[in-house]
């Protein structure tokens, strides 16, 4: 009867430890993942961009203080946007050129929002080196084609932010922007 008592207490004990070591692994597996947790949430958050990054996504710029014929630079990512109310004769000018003769062959409808091509907005850094071009202010050398000019290497820029001589491979990129009024963009 001994052996009967002894084998009874071994199954009762080997149950009941096996139901503790059940305990302690769930136990250590729950603290493991918290613990994950605390160590992953902060690497995830520190892959986002900064609150102030994000808060320069966009910007909203009023375009009602542009008189015709002049320009605004405005700040957006950390790079200089040229915005032009440009003129009629400009808006001619642009939109006269054969397509085919240009190095990156846009036309000015490609650049400009529809039903508002009096405003070309673009990103105001030369696509040669990445230098600011002069043609902002009406006394600035805006090139033989009345838009924009680079002094650094010569590169010039038409009234559509397209380039037209020198070295420069590239068109004044256009960021991404949307009317929100008719005095009114965002941008980005």
């Amino acid at each position: 009867m001994s052996a009967e008592t002894k084998t009874g207490n071994n199954e009762d004990h080997a149950h009941e430890g096996g139901t503790r070591r059940d305990f302690m692994q769930l136990t250590a597996a729950a603290f493991g993942a918290v613990g994950l947790g605390f160590f992953v949430k902060p690497v995830i958050d520190s892959l986002r961009p900064a609150k102030d990054t994000q808060a320069l996504a966009s910007i909203e710029v009023d375009l009602s203080g542009i008189p015709e014929g002049e320009s605004k630079t405005e700040m957006w990512r950390g790079k200089p946007v040229f915005i032009r109310h440009r003129t009629k004769k400009e808006i001619e000018a642009a939109k006269a050129v054969d397509v085919q003769s240009l190095t990156d062959k846009q036309s000015d409808d490609d650049r400009v929002k529809k039903g508002k091509e009096q405003w070309l907005v673009t990103v105001g850094l030369c696509t040669h080196l990445g230098c600011v071009p002069q043609g902002q202010k009406p006394t600035d050398n805006r090139g033989g084609y009345d838009g924009w000019f680079c002094s650094c290497h010569g590169s010039e820029y038409d009234t559509s932010g397209r380039i037209r001589k020198g070295p420069a491979p590239k068109n004044l990129a256009v960021p991404p922007y949307e009317f929100i009024s008719d005095t009114k963009i965002k941008i980005g």
